[in-house]
């Protein structure tokens, strides 16, 4: 099943449409989006041109996986792409599509324990940040970010799990409760670009590893399957997505911007290719 293909401009133009999409969805999203303060951004631009109200539940990105094939949503927005294309495979959504990106980087404290600050070989810091035994905090709560950082490890050669509660602290948290706690024990922290752009209590903490392309961090959208979950709106959530996907969307996206900084990259295919 493909996505309703509309212009922003077609759903204007178009009555019925209008009426077929009325109401609210709920997206099921990841917390960087929402933490960044990019739904800010967008949604009442959005929610002005077409009446339709954007409900976000920021989780992990399992989470929101989970919520949405438990019905509990009407458009997935995460950032784990073989979560993703399961999460269509199963039937359970119609269509995944890239997004936008950014990237991962990690950050330590200023004295750098690890001697890893500058490196842009993330396994290699990583294998060294291990040997060092310096404090990693971790999200440990299978998350986007977090199944990126046990892929990183894996590729590093390091299994985190066997220094759990000694060098590897886990918080079952969310990204931003994660950074605090990583800067309350002096951890190095992995996190996407834009929440530790947006974030506000970064004390002495530095970008110590960046630039990997291993740490290239994709978003992608996925309408959830009437088929699976009848009780969808299907209609309002494609035309969001496909707002999302088009020229005005992108160009949206793009322009978000923190402290002057750009938080995220569009680079949805272009449509109708």
């Amino acid at each position: 099943m493909k996505l309703v293909q509309l212009t922003l401009a077609a759903l204007l133009a178009t009555p019925s449409v209008c009426l077929a999409a009325e109401g609210s969805i709920i997206v099921q999203s990841t917390t960087s989006t929402a933490n960044s303060g990019l739904y800010d951004h967008l949604l009442p631009a959005f929610t002005d041109a077409t009446g339709i109200t954007v409900n976000v539940v920021a989780v992990g990105t399992g989470q929101a996986i989970k919520n949405a094939a438990n019905c509990d949503g009407d458009l997935l927005l995460v950032h784990a792409k073989p979560a993703e294309e399961s999460f269509v495979a199963d039937g359970f959504g119609t269509q995944r599509t890239d997004l936008m990106y950014n990237d991962f980087v990690i950050v330590g404290p200023a004295d750098d324990p690890a001697g890893i600050a500058g490196s842009t070989d993330v396994t290699a810091a990583l294998s060294t940040l291990a040997e060092s035994g310096a404090l990693f905090a971790s999200r440990g709560d299978d998350s986007g970010t977090h199944k990126k950082e046990l892929a990183l490890w894996q590729d590093a050669g390091v299994d985190p799990a066997a220094g759990s509660g000694t060098w590897y602290r886990e918080t079952g948290s969310g990204m931003g409760a994660t950074l605090n706690a990583g800067l309350g024990m002096g951890a190095y922290v992995m996190t996407d670009r834009a929440t530790w752009i947006s974030f506000g209590n970064k004390q002495d903490y530095q970008i110590a590893v960046q630039g990997d392309d291993a740490m290239f961090n994709q978003y992608g959208v996925i309408p959830v399957n009437p088929e699976a979950c009848p009780q969808v709106n299907f209609d309002a959530a494609s035309v969001f997505a496909d707002w999302l996907l088009s020229p005005p969307g992108q160009e949206a996206i793009a322009a978000y911007q923190v402290d002057g900084q750009q938080l995220f990259f569009p680079n949805a295919p272009e449509q109708g290719s």
